[in-house]
């Protein structure tokens, strides 16, 4: 089961186990991987910081995501 299926496409926030988090939306999901387009990175203290292109995170550095 996809616990992701329902968000793709809407803006989320998704928090990392290092205390990063990416804002953007859920283009694709894998079993191991989130693919984000139109992201920024958000990091504690510093103001969010666009990322060209897509980004691709591994599940497992996923703490928990929030959708906006």
């Amino acid at each position: 089961m996809n616990g992701y299926r329902g968000i793709a496409y809407k803006t989320v926030v998704i928090n990392l186990t290092t205390g990063r988090a990416f804002r953007g939306a859920i283009l694709k999901t894998f079993r191991d991987t989130l693919v984000v387009g139109n992201a920024e990175l958000i990091e504690p203290g510093a103001d969010p910081v666009p990322v060209p292109g897509t980004v691709v995170i591994e599940r497992a550095r996923v703490e928990f995501v929030q959708v906006v």
